[in-house]
């Protein structure tokens, strides 16, 4: 008896085995506990499907109004706009999965169903979730270059849409492969130092692809716009991937890498509503002291009658050769060449106003003393005669 028991357990685990390892039998396996699951919950899983198909039926109707609501709407690239962009992109097999997602646990289908609808819906899910990302990213950055009518932008989308769906369609095949028990740890490492392999190699390039996009995006400046750049005043022409290029005002063009463009200090006269200037005016020093207490209020006089707002006008400094005042006022244009008319219209008001006036305007002198061999200072010009001491005294006795 007891042979007979040994004898039977050890021929039990290789039939186990050999059960296990016939893809046959498993199939047959499944078969049958499918038709059993059927023929027992034939009004379940009825009732599921129909559930399924209304649900299905709702949430493409849904979508369908939710779409034509988004392209009826005026204008491009509007908001409305971007979220029908994305509602197109919903697929119907989403739909379909997500529809028998909600209704499976109803028939109380086998395990083995269950898990395969889990995991189709999972990948379902989580591709959907990664390409709405993508319009919506997609859709922002088309936004912003049409409200700028940025050329740039334009020509660089392709490979942004490209950097785009790799780093959202790498996120969604980890999310996947974690949802499926797999250890996603080393992969994530392995990408992690892929990345940063491949950013140290293209550093120079994605560092002046980067400034483009800030460029784009921050917008100091625009095309059109003048800007002063270190020593260099400018016109922008036009803003590339990799460089800017500059007319500079004597008509050179002037091509910066985006990166050192943004590494210096960056004065834009686009947005100017007022522009201040300001005058040096220097007189003579034998200008009397009462026509130099006048003089501030003829300047602001001439400014005002420009049609311009004075600032202030106010003794300098006492000069080499001048009496330096200072003169600023603003002239409210955003257009350089207006600016420098109305510049040239007041200074030719004040050189008119201070000639009539009897103002004269200093220029640089330099008075040279000489001295006669026995040292005695020959003066540059005449001395007034002064009388000699006796004949002095004999008048005074007279």
């Amino acid at each position: 008896m007891t042979l007979t028991l040994l004898a039977a357990a050890k021929t039990a685990p290789a039939e186990t085995t050999a059960a296990a390892a016939d893809p046959l039998a498993d199939l047959r396996h499944y078969w049958d506990a499918s038709v059993g699951w059927v023929n027992t919950h034939w009004l379940q899983i009825g009732i599921a499907v129909g559930a399924g198909l209304l649900i299905y039926f709702l949430l493409s109707m849904v979508r369908r109004f939710a779409l034509k609501h988004a392209l009826s709407a005026e204008g491009e690239m509007t908001f409305t706009h971007i979220a029908g962009r994305v509602i197109h992109k919903t697929k119907s097999f989403v739909l379909a999965i997500v529809a028998i997602r909600l209704v499976a646990g109803y028939a109380q289908p086998p395990a083995i169903i269950m898990q395969f609808v889990q995991f189709v819906f999972t990948i379902a899910v989580v591709m959907q979730v990664a390409i709405w990302a993508r319009e919506i990213v997609l859709g922002l950055i088309q936004r912003r270059a049409a409200e700028g009518h940025n050329e740039t932008l334009s020509n660089a989308m392709g490979i942004i849409r490209l950097l785009i769906s790799v780093a959202l369609f790498a996120i969604a095949a980890i999310v996947i492969l974690d949802n499926m028990g797999v250890n996603v740890t080393g992969l994530i490492a392995g990408l992690g130092i892929g990345g940063i392999a491949i950013g140290l190699a293209a550093q120079g390039i994605f560092s002046d692809l980067f400034a483009s996009l800030s460029i784009i995006f921050d917008r100091p400046f625009r095309v059109g716009e003048t800007i002063k750049y270190d020593t260099s005043t400018a016109t922008v022409e036009r803003i590339g991937l990799k460089s800017t290029r500059l007319r500079s005002l004597n008509g050179e063009l002037l091509v910066i890498s985006n990166t050192n463009l943004l590494s210096k200090e960056i004065t834009n006269f686009a947005h100017l509503h007022r522009r201040r200037i300001t005058f040096k005016i220097g007189v003579i020093y034998q200008t009397t002291p009462q026509m130099l207490r006048d003089l501030p209020a003829l300047l602001e006089e001439q400014v005002t009658a420009a049609g311009h707002e004075f600032i202030r006008s106010s003794f300098l400094s006492f000069g080499a050769s001048s009496l330096d005042f200072e003169l600023l006022f603003d002239v409210f244009s955003d257009q350089f060449d207006e600016v420098a008319a109305a510049r040239t219209d007041v200074a030719i008001r004040l050189f008119e106003a201070m000639a009539t006036a009897g103002y004269e305007f200093a220029y640089p002198t330099q008075t040279t003393f000489t001295a006669a061999p026995d040292g005695t200072m020959i003066m540059p010009y005449p001395e007034s005669p002064k009388p000699k001491p006796a004949a002095a005294k004999a008048a005074k006795a007279t």
